[in-house]
């Protein structure tokens, strides 16, 4: 048969389409396009509080920090390529940064493998001081050119000493980003582990401070039971309170999200994460090379199609 017979076959020229499509297709085809893309630090808050399981996943309890965890690394798979991310751990009063913002696709591996790698074990105090550590986080990161994004449950520990509050003017709207709520609303107790990171029960109330003993009581020595300057400048009443258990400080989150500028969102769901990180309020539009290998790859499968699944018929 003739070129110029063949070139008039149907059957010759779907299957030339076909493999011309295949060609072009293994030789990664991408397009220049302007979109959405993000960049973000994430820290994360890995105090002792977050070991409270009291999340349910496929109906089985699971604590604070790991679903923060899972949802943190099904956002990763979502966030699109030309987006960053950052990762940073918090407790006591600091916000440490374990490395700055990485390109999500090309480093998806590092970045995935970081996240499921978080553990409480890496604290390196047993405070938690929340508005120290995201005060640390807005100075820190604030010439980044990325959103922060502070997770946690909120809970002092120990109880702040209102003469100390935290003052966020210097920051408030030189960072945009999220305060991540994680937690329930109710109670709960708060695991206890040995000196082998091995579970042991639960904290009790005479485990733990139940109001603050730093630096100046928050009344007038006047109005404090039992009040000495130098033996008991916080009274000699026995405080006891629900210290040894943990619940969402939504409340308080709030506050430091107004005075911060930043937005709250609360962490019900794992993929609520993903969605708050790809808010159109965070997004920066950028040309990505995007991966167009779908196009010629559908066009040899429609090819094929109509090759093997139309003509026979039509021939016939």
């Amino acid at each position: 048969m003739k070129l110029s017979t063949r070139a008039r076959d149907p059957r010759f020229v779907c299957l030339a389409l076909a493999l011309l499509s295949v060609g072009v297709t293994l030789f990664h085809p991408t397009l220049k396009l302007s979109r959405p893309v993000f960049d973000h630090i994430v820290v994360v808050d890995i105090t002792r509080s977050m070991n409270v399981a009291d999340y349910r996943v496929e109906s089985r309890s699971t604590s604070r920090l790991e679903t923060v965890k899972s949802a943190l690394r099904s956002a990763l798979r979502e966030l699109p390529c030309g987006s960053r991310l950052g990762l940073g751990l918090f407790t006591e009063r600091r916000s440490f940064l374990l490395f700055e913002p990485i390109e999500v696709c090309r480093g998806f591996e590092a970045v995935d493998t970081a996240i499921e790698h978080i553990d409480w074990r890496m604290a390196w105090g047993a405070d938690s001081r929340i508005a120290d550590g995201l005060y640390d986080a807005l100075n820190q990161f604030q010439n980044y050119g990325s959103n922060l994004v502070f997770v946690t449950d909120g809970q002092e520990a120990p109880p702040l000493n209102p003469r100390y509050k935290r003052e966020f003017g210097a920051f408030k709207g030189k960072l945009r980003g999220l305060i991540v709520g994680a937690g329930g609303l109710s109670p709960a107790p708060i695991p206890k582990f040995d000196e082998r990171g091995e579970a042991v029960g639960f904290y009790s109330e005479d485990d733990v401070p139940h109001r603050s003993s730093f630096g100046l009581p928050p009344k007038p020595p006047s109005e404090i039971e039992g009040y000495h300057e130098r033996n008991a400048p916080f009274g000699s009443e026995r405080v006891i309170g629900t210290e040894h258990l943990s619940s969402l400080k939504e409340d308080y989150l709030r506050q430091l999200a107004d005075e911060t500028g930043l937005v709250y969102r609360r962490l019900e769901k794992p993929e609520e994460l993903s969605l708050a990180l790809k808010s159109p309020e965070f997004a920066r539009l950028e040309a990505v090379a995007a991966d167009i290998r779908w196009l010629p790859a559908g066009l040899a499968l429609a090819a094929l199609a109509v090759l093997y699944g139309i003509l026979p018929f039509r021939l016939r």
